[in-house]
């Protein structure tokens, strides 16, 4: 592995990392919120990001630990990335409407 794809490996699990960090922040305020006011608008904004945080989470599980093809992991994040933005989509219309 040449120096620069060590540099890019580190730096894709930093970011990673981040994103899980603040994915988790944002999915548990989103959540206390939603206890706190009984919202389901709330609610299924929480579990939309949640599903994104997961989507993160996995990809790096496959990638890291599982030794999976990059796409395989790209494919996982995609994937729970496009049904976390529907939810969120769906909640915002819920409480618009």
């Amino acid at each position: 592995m040449t120096f620069s794809e060590m540099t890019a490996t580190w730096l894709i699990i930093s970011f990673k990392t981040i994103t899980l960090v603040l994915g988790t922040l944002i999915t548990y305020l989103a959540y206390k919120a939603y206890r706190r006011t009984g919202n389901t608008s709330l609610g299924l904004l929480s579990l939309g990001f949640g599903i994104i945080t997961l989507g993160t989470l996995l990809a790096g599980i496959a990638d890291q630990l599982l030794q999976a093809d990059f796409l395989v992991g790209l494919v996982i994040e995609s994937a729970l990335l496009a049904l976390g933005f529907f939810v969120i989509t769906y909640s915002l219309y819920r409480s618009a409407g």
